[in-house]
């Protein structure tokens, strides 16, 4: 059987955790006398925690010291997690779990690969931390997508080559760092927005189990 590695981005990609980053950055902004809103929220897709305070503090025209930048930081993501503490299986999004299931029963290897430095107590709230067989998060890497190191790390974790990997990813700095490691890329969203993507779709609910037979084969 041929093998493949799946990485998947976290948010937007297996559970619906954009809502809850943005009402924790909303209210950092709102603090800053920045108007925030979810059209802003776009521009922070697939993008570190620190260069989304910087997209913020561009918007807002606000300039702070590092020590301030800091605490922001430290404030965003304590508000972020109290809104988190309550997750369940009910936010993972549509299909994701079927998907899993499928790539499993083949013997597929699965990793994880996202920005998100808080990726491990989502996926063990979420209840399917056992479908992967490594987690990349926010805490293993320093460069930010488009930089394709979350990826490349997921590929050494398993010991897999680039070119057997497959991204799952719902942004463009996404599917830029996946084309960068030359791994097949898989847009989860718009096809305006993922144009870049080798393949693109709405969500998992659209991924027949015949095109991931048809990826496992190539």
């Amino acid at each position: 059987m041929n093998k493949k590695v799946f990485i998947f981005d976290l948010d937007g990609v297996i559970v619906d955790t954009a809502k809850h980053h943005f009402l924790a950055w909303k209210k950092m902004a709102d603090s800053l006398g920045i108007t925030f809103t979810q059209e802003d929220n776009e521009l922070l897709k697939g993008v570190s925690r620190v260069r989304s305070l910087e997209i913020i503090l561009d918007i807002g025209n606000v300039t702070l010291s590092q020590i301030e930048k800091e605490k922001c930081l430290l404030q965003k993501n304590k508000d972020y997690l109290s809104y988190i503490e309550k997750m369940n299986e009910s936010e993972i999004l549509p299909g994701v779990v079927r998907v899993l299931n499928f790539l499993k029963e083949q013997g597929q290897k699965i990793v994880l690969g996202s920005a998100s430095k808080n990726a491990k107590p989502i996926l063990e709230k979420a209840k399917i931390i056992h479908y992967f067989d490594a987690l990349v998060d926010g805490n293993d890497v320093t460069n930010a997508k488009p930089d394709p190191e979350v990826f490349l790390q997921g590929a050494l974790k398993v010991k897999m080559p680039n070119e057997a990997c497959v991204v799952f990813e719902d942004s463009l700095a996404g599917i830029q760092a996946a084309n960068a490691a030359q791994m097949i890329s898989v847009g989860i969203g718009s096809q305006q927005v993922l144009h870049e993507a080798d393949f693109c779709f709405n969500d998992f609910t659209t991924i027949s189990n015949s095109f991931l037979l048809d990826i496992i084969n190539k």
